[in-house]
This record gives C-alpha cells, structure tokens and sequence, in this order.
C-alpha cells in the first residue's frame, strides 16, 4: 500500500426501527410545550379572480376586480397556507378581525394534504 492512500472503511448496513402510526392510550399526555412558540403565518382570503394579464396592465386607482365570492359568503382562513378555517369581517377597535365560524377538522386538513 502506498503511504498516500486512506485505508478504505468498510462499509456496514445501517437498521432503523419501524415506526408504528398509532394512536396514544388513553390517559397520555402530549407535550405541546416544545411547538408553542413557533410563528405561524394566518391569511385571510376574501376571494380570488382569474384575469389575462392585458387586464392586469391596465388597473389603477378606482379600478373594481370582481371576485368569484359572493358578497356575504365565508372568508377562508389559512395557516402556513393550508385552510384552517372559514370565518367572517369584524372590527374591533378600528382594526379588522375575523369571527370564525367554522374551524376546518384535523382529520379533514390531512385528507385534503393527500
């Protein structure tokens, strides 16, 4: 062997233990503690409108964009850019707000990821 060269390791193959999707026994107690100070990002979208870009360039100020939401409908509230929620405008103390009137179920965000 030349005294340039590494010896070669050998390599070995690595095992990892299965993970089991299960739900926890009654009486367990989950630690949320270690995810309560993560920022999350909320968006409220009050409707979305498709137009060609020709129409885009010839907005100004006083121009009117028709949503595909009708007026009076549910807003959607999103986290990290998934729907979380559908709420409604309020005002509180001269700032927008949103009342929520319908919270989007866990086992329905999962489904809608699929």
């Amino acid at each position: 062997m030349n005294t340039t060269e590494k010896p070669q390791a050998e390599a070995a193959r690595a095992t990892f233990q299965t993970l089991e999707d299960r739900p926890l026994s009654p009486g367990t107690d989950v630690n949320l503690d270690v995810i309560l100070d993560v920022p999350v990002t909320l968006a409220m979208e009050v409707g979305r409108a498709r137009i060609p870009i020709r129409n885009l360039l010839q907005l100004n100020q006083g121009s009117v964009v028709e949503l595909e939401r009708g007026a009076g409908e549910p807003l959607d509230v999103y986290a990290n850019g998934t729907l979380v929620a559908h709420g409604e405008v309020v005002v509180v103390n001269e700032k927008f707000g949103i009342r929520l009137t319908d919270v989007v179920s866990p086992a329905e965000r999962i489904r809608k990821l699929k």
